[in-house]
């Protein structure tokens, strides 16, 4: 498979030199009454946090730290579910967004393909800071163990808008609701482990800036 010789030549370098003094961390808290969320990202750090009181959130966004390989702390509590796993979204975007700083250097860009058994995930992304979405989940029951499949549909539309992620992702084909949750999780992490990576010192953009 051929590399892009400056894609290899900034892969070999530690991600503390790569981003120097500029710490890409970002932590924010969001109380309502229904819902308290805080959360934590770290985009070079590793690891995993994740409370939110609903077992199938948790095992998702324990696979988006894991595949995206940054640092992930959750802690939510709330009545309403639907409202949590969007409110999740909402905070979950807005440390992203802020953990990026400028901007500068990150490849802006990613695109992954997963297969989960039967079903095939595909995301594609631009941190362009021009939000918008289009999701094909193609789930047919109403619930994956304890968490709503339109929660799952909303929480994504959440994080790009929230993000300010320009965000395709669907499920190619499948028949387990389950494996496409996962497919698509998976996927959205490995395009945005690429798309957050450091592989310059220049912002990638003719305009000069993002958004």
């Amino acid at each position: 498979m051929y590399c892009h010789p400056k894609q290899t030549f900034f892969a070999r370098l530690p991600k503390s030199i790569l981003v120097g003094k500029m710490s890409r961390v970002a932590e924010k808290e969001r109380k309502t009454k229904e819902t308290q969320i805080k959360v934590k990202i770290d985009l070079d750090k590793k690891g995993s946090k994740i409370s939110t009181t609903n077992n199938f959130m948790d095992h998702m966004l324990e696979l988006l730290a894991r595949h995206a390989d940054i640092l992930l702390e959750v802690e939510a509590n709330g009545d309403l579910k639907h409202h949590l796993i969007e409110d999740i979204a909402i905070v979950l975007g807005n440390v992203l967004e802020e953990s990026l700083v400028d901007k500068v250097g990150i490849e802006r860009y990613g695109s992954y393909y997963i297969p989960m058994d039967e079903t095939l995930g595909f995301c594609a992304l631009d941190l362009s800071g021009r939000p918008y979405f289009v999701l094909d989940l193609g789930f047919k029951g109403d619930m994956i163990e304890d968490c709503a499949t339109e929660d799952l549909i909303h929480f994504f539309e959440s994080l790009a808008l929230n993000g300010r992620i320009n965000l395709h992702l669907r499920t190619e084909y499948g028949r387990n609701d389950h494996h496409k949750a996962e497919a698509a999780f998976k996927a959205f992490a490995h395009a945005l482990k690429m798309a957050i990576s450091i592989t310059s010192d220049e912002l990638l953009s003719t305009k000069g800036k993002l958004a």
